[in-house]
């Protein structure tokens, strides 16, 4: 028996916009769902779910339907470091006020 998922709303709009996306760029290029399916290697009904956004439905046919589309450069931009406006400002938090540096002696103890 499947675990439904409980993801937070903002999550499950965005896989639902995403799905939307998807079956827009599909039917803008006037391919069918079995078409959609042989050529991405998936079933007809996944594509499907994927269309819907429904969230069990695996990454790698996201990513399937979107390389079949010709938009795999959107998936790679999804958690791209550059756009983690959050992630770059906790980093900079957590920089050195100062950098010191250690010293070098000689063998007689003079610096």
């Amino acid at each position: 028996m499947k675990q439904k998922l409980d993801l937070p709303l903002p999550s499950v709009n965005a896989l639902r916009k995403l799905g939307q996306d998807i079956s827009e760029a599909r039917r803008r290029r006037r391919i069918t769902v079995a078409l959609m399916a042989e050529r991405a290697g998936i079933s007809p009904i996944t594509v499907k779910q994927i269309e819907l956004g429904n969230p069990a439905t695996s990454i790698g046919g996201y990513a399937a339907v979107l390389f079949t589309l010709g938009m795999t450069d959107r998936l790679r931009d999804i958690a791209d470091i550059r756009h983690d406006l959050t992630g770059q400002r906790l980093a900079e938090e957590s920089l050195p006020k100062r950098i010191y540096h250690k010293r070098k002696r000689t063998k007689n103890g003079q610096e």
